[in-house]
């Protein structure tokens, strides 16, 4: 048996669980790690991207997603680079439809930073995506093509737009990056709110090298949200949305604020995720370098047991937790990889 051929509302195995208890219920698989921006915080301006013959074809990434859906994963994220540059990605969502479909899956969603949204929003909400995540970390744009180094925010306003309109529910993701959009925090907030959309906020983690020093970047979020006290009713909130974010709803704008603190508030002791890359590697975390290869199990046979076996493994060497660290005596950023490598 395939975990393609699985029975509608079946797995094959029991949940994944790793050596702390947690249940590994989430999967986050980056299709490329080619992206038409150039963010100031995620890549470098000159970047070296995969050969496209090292990337797992969109067949094999149906194959590698739905063994994860057999083994118990529930929720199924798409990311990148930017996803929806990758060519005939559609046939990768509508492929996962199925296991939709059949209940085996609850929930399929994309991170995109937006410039393909107005192209894809109507055939993501055929494909049964019901939110996305957005990245966007200003409404200047001149700053937005600063910090993107490539992007147009009227283009990504006009993706929000068609996403709204297809149904989609969308969440705006913000790096909060020191001395370069800290004062705007707070009218994108009541932008977001205003539209109907959560917003949360990102510390910059310390993924691959590039050109500024993240240290000079940092703005802690503990910070930011003592700031944003003087100015709303800050209710703190029980939701989960699978991910790290922390929730609060303002009071004075009815609206949701995350918070995603990876170094002033380390956040693992509740992970649920792992990472897949476009070559088949899977990061049990996203702050460690341990991997384990599924290409070479996945292509070594036809049938899914071994890659399966090779997935099990992976998780008995889940880490407890990550090691970011961002300080001016460490050179060198925590991990070695750029976040487009991995997956957004």
């Amino acid at each position: 048996m395939i975990a393609s051929d699985i029975a509608p509302g079946k797995t094959l195995e029991p949940s994944l669980v790793d050596p702390f208890g947690r249940g590994v219920s989430y999967l986050r698989v980056s299709v490329t790690d080619r992206c038409d921006f150039r963010c100031v915080y995620c890549m470098s301006e000159d970047m070296t991207f995969l050969p496209k013959r090292d990337l797992l074809t969109l067949e094999e990434l149906d194959r590698l997603c739905s063994a994860f859906v057999g083994l118990g994963v529930r929720k199924l994220r798409i990311t990148g680079g930017e996803p929806l540059v990758r060519r005939n990605i559609m046939s990768l969502f509508e492929g996962m439809k199925r296991h939709l479909d059949s209940g085996a899956l609850d929930e399929l969603t994309v991170t995109t930073n937006g410039s393909q949204l107005a192209k894809y929003a109507t055939q993501l909400a055929a494909c049964g995506v019901r939110r996305i995540n957005v990245s966007m970390d200003t409404l200047d744009p001149d700053k937005f093509r600063k910090i993107t180094r490539w992007g147009d925010l009227n283009r990504v306003i006009e993706g929000i737009d068609a996403a709204q309109a297809a149904g989609l529910s969308v969440k705006i993701n913000a790096v909060a990056l020191k001395g370069v959009n800290e004062d705007e925090i707070i009218p994108m907030i009541e932008w977001a709110h205003g539209r109907g959309m959560d917003f949360t906020l990102i510390e910059v983690m310390p993924l691959g090298e590039i050109e500024p020093d993240r240290i000079d970047q940092f703005l802690s979020l503990s910070q930011v949200r003592a700031s944003l006290m003087d100015r709303f009713t800050l209710t703190d909130l029980p939701d989960r949305t699978g991910g790290p974010a922390r929730y609060v709803r303002l009071e004075e704008t009815g609206g949701r604020l995350g918070f995603i603190t990876p170094l002033t508030h380390n956040f693992c002791e509740s992970c649920n995720r792992v990472r897949l890359t476009c070559t088949g590697t899977l990061y049990m975390c996203l702050g460690q370098e341990d991997a384990a290869d599924l290409r070479a199990p996945l292509r070594a046979s036809e049938s899914d047991e071994p890659v399966i076996a090779a997935i099990r493994e992976a998780i008995t060497r889940k880490p407890k937790g990550h090691d970011f660290v961002i300080e001016r005596a460490r050179s060198r950023p925590a991990v070695g990889r750029h976040m487009s490598v991995t997956g957004g």
